[in-house]
This record gives structure tokens, sequence and C-alpha cells, in this order.
């Protein structure tokens, strides 16, 4: 008697709502299943040993990647002191040069074994040659830290230089073949 009639309720029956098409697609587990999967997931191995021997193959695999990425120059396989972009860089600008620093450890090998002479010309001839690579190396890694900072600065300006000085200079030491990751740029080439 007191009731309104409304069309609005015969048309929303008529129309059935559509199923979700973003649902999980499979029917909610049951409790038994659901507490199957967890110890499942939590089951432990039979022994130490088994434990232990998979964790050592997972730390191969890991150091072979990390061994072929040194070979290669994988930035996602390196390790935190190798990895990113301007250590890229650094050492593609190290590795593009000539450094004095890559005959340090050569020459100090034949010094070495010309200080066992000891005739007066080989001393003085192991003074001269000494004091030559010294000041030789240090003016060059100097010249080096320059460039290094320049070409960061260019093409990295927001970069941290922290830690890029020294990174350079070591790298520059090293003799050219026994550097890792291994060089990239020929000496002379671009970078």
């Amino acid at each position: 008697m007191f009731r309104r009639k409304n069309e609005y309720d015969a048309t929303e029956a008529q129309t059935a709502p559509e199923p979700k098409p973003d649902g999980k697609g499979r029917p909610t587990p049951t409790r038994k299943e659901a507490e199957a999967a967890r110890k499942a997931a939590l089951k432990t191995p039979a022994s130490r040993k088994d434990v232990a021997r998979a964790e050592r193959d997972r730390r191969a695999k890991e150091r072979v990647k990390i061994r072929e990425a040194m070979t290669t120059g994988d930035d996602r396989y390196l390790p935190p002191r190798d990895k990113g972009p301007v250590r890229g860089l650094v050492r593609n600008v190290v590795d593009s040069r000539r450094n004095v620093g890559e005959y340090l450890m050569p020459v100090l090998v034949v010094i070495l074994l010309v200080s066992l002479i000891r005739a007066p010309w080989a001393i003085l001839g192991i003074y001269v040659l000494w004091i030559t690579v010294i000041v030789g190396t240090i003016v060059d890694s100097f010249l080096l830290v320059r460039r290094v900072k320049r070409e960061v600065g260019q093409r990295y300006p927001e970069a941290s230089t922290r830690g890029l000085t020294t990174y350079a200079v070591m790298r520059s030491t090293q003799i050219r073949r026994l550097r890792l990751p291994k060089p990239q740029v020929a000496h002379g080439g671009s970078y």
C-alpha cells in the first residue's frame, strides 16, 4: 500500500553480474593442502652434509659467474669494487693509455737483479733508474688522476668520485695482462 513501485529492481535482476577476469583462477586450497604445502617448504635436508654440499655447489656456481664477468666485463656479476658505469669508465680511461706504473714491477725486478752486482757503475745505474721510475710513476699517476676526474665530471656530473682516484692509480700500476676485470679497450683506443 505504501510501497513505491521501482522499475530499477526489475532491471537489476535481469542483468547478472559478470565474473571478474582477474580472479586467481583456482579454488582456495583446503586447510589440509595449505598445511602440507607449508610443511614441504620447511622440510629440512636429510643431513648437514647435504646442506653443506648444496651450499658449496651454490658458491661454486657464483664464483664461476664472477670469474666469467671478470673476463667479459659483465657488470651484473662484478664484485662491488668494480661495479657500475663510473668504475667502467675509469677502467677504460686507464686501459686506453700506456702508464709508467705498468712497467714498475718489471723494472723493480731488474733493479733487484742488478743490485746483486757490486760494481760502482751498477750501483749508480740502480739509483738513477730507481729515482727515474718512482718520479715517472708519481707524475704519470698525477696526470692520470686529472684525466679521470675530468672524464667522470663530463660524463657523470652527479656521480660521487669517492675512491675513484685510488682505483685508477692501483689499476694503472698493475701489469696490463694481469688486470681484472680484463681490459676492454686497446692502447690508444677510444672509450
